[in-house]
């Protein structure tokens, strides 16, 4: 698929929401994978949310998105991370 086959304009601002099990280190492992792909993502403005049992935790990550090529980069990398079971 090249670039001119999707419906997004880049530059644009796009949240990934990324769940796992609650780990201590999942945020900032999500962190460290976010910022190889998106160098000027503010790590402050990362949202978290325990599930109702608190097993599951839901991070929020809204990125600059530059190209396809670069969300595509980001959702095969978290999504093949054993700490991450979804990315939305």
């Amino acid at each position: 698929m090249s670039e001119k086959e999707t419906l997004l304009e880049f530059p644009c601002v796009f949240p990934l929401k990324i769940m796992g099990e609650s780990h201590d280190a999942l945020a900032q492992t999500v962190l460290e994978v976010i910022l190889r792909h998106a160098p000027d993502f503010d790590g402050a403005t990362m949202e978290m949310r325990a599930s109702s049992t608190g097993k599951y935790i839901s991070l929020t990550c809204t990125v600059n998105a530059t190209s396809k090529l670069q969300l595509d980069a980001l959702y095969i990398e978290l999504s093949g991370h054993p700490m991450v079971k979804v990315v939305l």
